[in-house]
Parts: C-alpha cells; sequence; structure tokens
C-alpha cells in the first residue's frame, strides 16, 4: 500500500468520517481490522487520510460499523474513488496546503455561504484589491511568492456552485489599496451581483443589534448536510471544521446574518452608494 505524503482535506474528511463510524460502533482499530482482514496500522493510515480504501472495502467496513444510511455511504464511495486532479495541484509545493484544500472544497461544493466583515471575499476579490491584502502579509512575501498567491485567488473565481455572499459595511469600506482600487471593487461586486448564482448582501453600520460580527467563514455545502465544511481564517492558514454541533451552530449563525442584512436589490444601491462616494 503507497501512503500519500500529503492527504487533501477531502482525503481526510473521508478518514474521519470512517473514524466516527467505527468510534459509533464502539470498535477499536484492533476489532476493526480483525473483521476487514487487515492490521490495526492499516485502519490507522485509512482513518489519518494517508491511504486510500476501495469502494469495496469502504461498503465492507459501513457494513461492520451498523450503518444503515445508504446515501451516506453512497457519499462516502464517492470520495474514496475520486481521482480528479484539479487545477489547483499545479501550485502544490509552491503554495500552502490549505489554498489547495480550499479550492479543492469550493470546485466540489454544492454550495457556498460567506460572510466578511473586514475583507471582501475572496471569490469576490479584483486583482489590485488581492494584491494587496497579500502585500500586507508580515513578513513580506516575495514578488514570485506574491504573484502565485494573487493568481491562484484569480483561478478559485471559476464559481459554478450556488453562492451567497453577506459583506459588512467595514469591508466595503476599508480602502486595502487606494481610493480608485476600492473604486473598482465595489463596481465589480455590482457586476458580479447580476450573475445567475451570485447573490451579494450587504450590512450596513447603521443596523441595529448586530452582535454577530465574529461570524466571518465561508460554509461549504457537501453531498449530504453532515459531510458539509465551514472555513475559518486562522493565523497560519484555514481551519476546516466538520463537527455536527459546530456545522449547526454555523448554519445557524449565517441564517442569522443573512436574516439582517439588506435584500440584495437594496444591497446593490448600497454599494453603487459608496462607489459613488469615492
Amino acid at each position: 500500500m503507497v501512503l500519500r505524503r500529503e492527504p487533501t482535506a477531502r482525503q481526510m474528511r473521508l478518514g474521519v468520517e470512517l473514524r466516527r463510524l467505527r468510534e459509533g460502533a464502539g470498535l477499536t482499530t484492533i476489532e476493526a481490522a480483525a473483521l476487514l482482514g487487515a492490521n490495526r496500522v492499516q485502519i490507522t493510515q485509512i482513518e489519518s487520510g494517508l491511504a486510500g480504501v476501495s469502494d469495496e472495502r469502504l461498503r465492507r467496513l459501513a457494513s461492520h460499523y451498523d450503518c444503515t444510511d445508504q446515501e451516506f455511504i453512497d457519499a462516502l464511495g464517492a470520495l474514496a474513488t475520486d481521482r480528479t486532479r484539479g487545477w489547483w495541484e499545479a501550485y502544490r509545493g509552491q503554495l500552502p496546503t490549505s489554498f489547495l484544500d480550499l479550492a479543492e472544497l469550493e470546485t466540489h461544493a454544492a454550495f457556498l455561504h460567506e460572510v466578511a466583515i473586514l475583507y471582501v471575499p475572496g471569490l469576490l476579490q479584483t486583482e489590485d484589491y488581492a494584491r494587496a491584502v497579500f502585500s500586507a502579509r508580515v513578513p513580506e512575501l516575495t514578488d514570485d511568492e506574491l504573484a502565485l498567491r494573487v493568481q491562484h485567488r484569480m483561478r478559485r473565481q471559476q464559481i459554478t456552485p450556488a453562492y451567497d455572499s453577506v459583506i459588512h459595511e467595514s469591508a466595503l469600506r476599508i480602502r486595502v489599496s487606494d481610493r480608485a482600487a476600492s473604486r473598482t471593487q465595489l463596481l465589480k461586486l455590482l457586476e458580479l451581483s447580476e450573475a445567475d448564482n451570485i447573490t451579494i448582501r450587504a450590512i450596513p453600520f447603521d443596523l441595529d443589534g448586530f452582535a454577530s460580527a465574529a461570524s466571518t467563514m465561508t460554509y461549504a455545502g457537501g453531498p449530504l448536510p453532515k459531510l458539509d465544511t465551514v472555513v475559518r481564517d486562522v493565523p497560519h492558514g484555514s481551519a476546516f471544521i466538520d463537527s455536527e454541533a459546530q456545522l449547526t451552530a454555523f448554519r445557524t449563525r449565517f441564517r442569522k446574518v443573512e436574516a439582517v442584512s439588506l435584500d440584495p436589490g437594496q444591497s446593490r444601491d448600497f454599494i453603487n452608494r459608496l462607489a459613488k462616494e469615492l
């Protein structure tokens, strides 16, 4: 069995779900290995994403774990047998792994929900805006590193799933570059808001009772709700959250933030007014 040197977030998610099924069945890795005719190390490697698992073996494991949710088993089978090498693989070894995992997650998502408080979301940024954000990094990036990050972010913007973004006025007003770049960014938001699969809502400063300033997130829908993923920024990249309790909490957070935001038409008018002020 050839082990992966750097499993992707999707491969690790498969392993996590198999571990949860095993633990839910009350089995140890030794007991699971005996049922599969394998050894404990192989089970550990599968659950850590370091080793793959065939569809047939996955279904045997699910049977041993008393999982009767056929839709869930089929979704795990699709994860196990996916051999897609996406465009992001060209950046492996050049960019942090979290950049690649985020692009892969977005590509496979059934839908994307985003809440942005301080910055315009990466999927909606202009090239100048993205360059300004990356240029502020400490320690500074080399010219080549900066160019790679901007290029990768622009490629991520081929958004195909339904994408709903809620952006706070602070993110719309903060000038990460100069006045002209900020105006161009706002005009791009207006342009993108006309796309069939993109919905942009704004939250103005003068909204009463907005206590959700810590709700910045990207919520990616999976093939089933239990395979959804939340992405949050952390100091050294992105954190991928998939526990059922936290997924439920972040679904609720998004609904609450969305509920107090302006509707899409009002949001376009609001963004247009901000652009005219520049």
